[in-house]
Formats: structure tokens, C-alpha cells, sequence
């Protein structure tokens, strides 16, 4: 445990760096966007091209790794609108709340905490569970959030949703880095020396940029949430992200290959550590785009970060 907290300790203590940055006003509330997308547009794609396009293609279309991945990830989203529909949260805040419960920290957290701990090998299979996540998940929870409007504007308000999440999806640089990368590996190109050497540099910024940033993100949205809200609220769908879905990964993967999926061990273990990441950081900007509650989301957002922290550490230690 000892060594594997030595590895996490880096990643966790950059993001409590910009919690605190931001908290005491060393970084300015209006600097965050501009890290965000430092590392959106910039950073973390050069990352993502770089591990897919050294990661044999085969592993970036594992179909079953995915379609475990989505059934697990659909299963959560269903408990946790279960759990939070009630009279004071409807649809939008339940839905958003259910992806905050489904959707990982695998783009600004996951890819080098994993790889950092289990080799660049690891990167190809966290790579495909953040394409489920950003195309379908996302997507179905966006379009889920609009079902209180379609109460009264019929299906028109559904339709509009899946049309912006369709939009989010073909605007949000990260699948492209995704694909890019893919197509490189297939065809084993290699970029332009000067042109790699400036990607790869992009590359190396992404992860402590992006961990700065969570934790600066996270303060911004409870400083901005001074609202006094019941643990119910927030508190179970924590405990869902952080204990229920790497669980339920890891019982329908050995469940699976009982059945004869043949999973590989090593795909099953990276796939379980992705779902013990804490939630998605970026929830909170759809939150905001969308009218819900975002002090519940960074609520959510932020227990599970910090419980992460020995959570996602003991899931290591029990799985390597």
C-alpha cells in the first residue's frame, strides 16, 4: 500500500495544490478557463495522440472491453437516477448527477495516474472507456436531463439535447486526438520531428496542468455553492462512483469471461481502476451549461476526489 500511495501521492497533491491556489486567490477565479483550455484544446489531445498512436490498434477497438465498459456504466446511470428522483430533484439534476456517478476522471487524471502505475500498455484500454463515456454515456444523460422539458414541449426538447450532445461530441477535441492516434498506429506514421517534438512537449504539460486545474475547478464551484444541502443529496451518489461501479466492473468482468468473453486480465484490471477514479471533473461546466444544480454536482465532484485519494489507492493495491 505504502508504494502505491507513493505513486498517487504526486497526482492528488497537485490537485489539492490548486484547490488551495484558487481557494486563497493566488490563481484568480477568472484564470481557470484559460487553464481549462490550455489543456482541452492544447495539452491533453497531444497526450491522447501520443498514447494511441503508440498503442496497437487492436487494443483501441476491443469491442467486448467496451461493451462491458457501457453495460456497467448504463447500469450505474439507472441506480443513480433511482436513487435521487424525488419531489426536489428531477430530472435534469438527477441525470447529471447519474453521469457524475458513471463518468470517471480518465482524461485530466486517469490516463497518467494508470499509466504511471501500470505502463504505458495501460493507456489504450483507459483511452476506450473515455470514448464510451464522452459519445454514449454522456450523451444518453444529456438527453435524459431534458425529459422535464419534453413534459411540456413534448419530445422537441429531447431531440434538441441529443442534438447538442451530438454537437459536444464533434466539438470537444479529445475524440479527434483519440482517432488521430488510432489512425496513426494503424498506418505507423510518425509525425514530423519538429512537429512531434512540439506535440510531445504538449503532452508532458498535460497531466500537471490538468491536475492543478481539477483542483482548481472543484474550488471554484464550492466557492460558488455556499448553499447548505442534506448529505442524501450527494453523499450516495459518491459512494456509488467511488465503490458500487469499479465493483460491479470487476464482477461483470470475471461473470463474463466465466461465460467465455475472454477479457484479458490486464484490460479487466485497468478497466476497474478507471471506474474507481473519482467523477469527472468537466461534469460541473455541463452542469452549469444546462441549468442543474451544480453545487450538488462539485459536491459530488469533490468527496469523491478526496476520498479517492485512499479509495483508488486500496483498489490498486488489492488488484496488482
Amino acid at each position: 500500500m505504502l508504494n502505491v500511495l507513493l505513486v498517487t501521492f504526486p497526482f492528488f497533491a497537485l490537485v489539492l495544490a490548486g484547490y488551495v491556489a484558487a481557494r486563497r486567490g493566488l490563481l484568480p477565479l477568472e484564470a481557470i478557463p484559460g487553464l481549462n483550455g490550455f489543456v482541452l484544446f492544447f495539452a491533453l489531445p497531444c497526450m491522447l495522440f501520443r498514447f494511441g498512436s503508440t498503442t496497437p490498434i487492436v487494443q483501441l477497438l476491443d469491442v467486448r472491453a467496451a461493451g462491458l465498459y457501457l453495460l456497467c456504466g448504463l447500469v450505474v446511470v439507472a441506480v443513480a437516477i433511482a436513487l435521487s428522483l424525488n419531489a426536489r430533484i428531477r430530472w435534469n439534476d438527477a441525470s447529471l448527477g447519474a453521469l457524475v456517478a458513471a463518468f470517471p476522471n480518465s482524461g485530466f487524471m486517469g490516463v497518467p495516474l494508470i499509466v504511471a502505475l501500470l505502463g504505458a500498455s495501460a493507456a489504450g484500454t483507459v483511452i476506450l472507456t473515455m470514448v464510451v463515456d464522452m459519445v454514449i454515456t454522456s450523451s444518453l444523460c444529456i438527453a435524459l436531463s431534458r425529459l422535464d422539458q419534453a413534459e411540456g414541449n413534448g419530445r422537441s426538447a429531447v431531440f434538441d439535447a441529443a442534438r447538442k450532445a451530438l454537437k459536444g461530441v464533434l466539438t470537444n477535441p479529445m475524440p479527434w486526438a483519440i482517432i488521430l492516434g488510432g489512425l496513426a498506429s494503424a498506418w505507423s506514421y510518425r509525425l514530423p520531428g519538429p512537429v512531434e517534438k512540439t506535440a510531445w512537449l504538449l503532452a508532458d504539460a498535460a497531466s500537471p496542468v490538468a491536475l492543478f486545474t481539477i483542483g482548481a475547478v472543484l474550488a471554484r464551484a464550492q466557492m460558488k455553492a455556499n448553499h447548505p444541502m442534506p448529505l442524501g443529496d450527494y453523499l450516495p451518489v459518491a459512494l456509488l462512483k467511488l465503490f458500487v461501479h469499479p465493483v460491479l466492473v470487476l464482477l461483470a468482468g470475471l461473470a463474463a469471461n466465466r461465460l467465455g468473453l475472454g477479457l484479458s486480465d490486464a484490460a479487466l484490471t485497468v478497466m476497474v481502476l478507471t471506474a474507481a477514479l473519482p467523477s469527472a471533473s468537466n461534469v460541473s461546466l455541463l452542469a452549469e451549461r444546462f441549468g442543474a444544480d451544480n453545487g450538488r454536482i462539485a459536491r459530488i465532484i469533490l468527496v469523491t476526489t478526496v476520498a479517492a485519494f485512499l479509495t483508488f489507492s486500496g483498489a490498486v493495491t488489492l488488484l496488482t
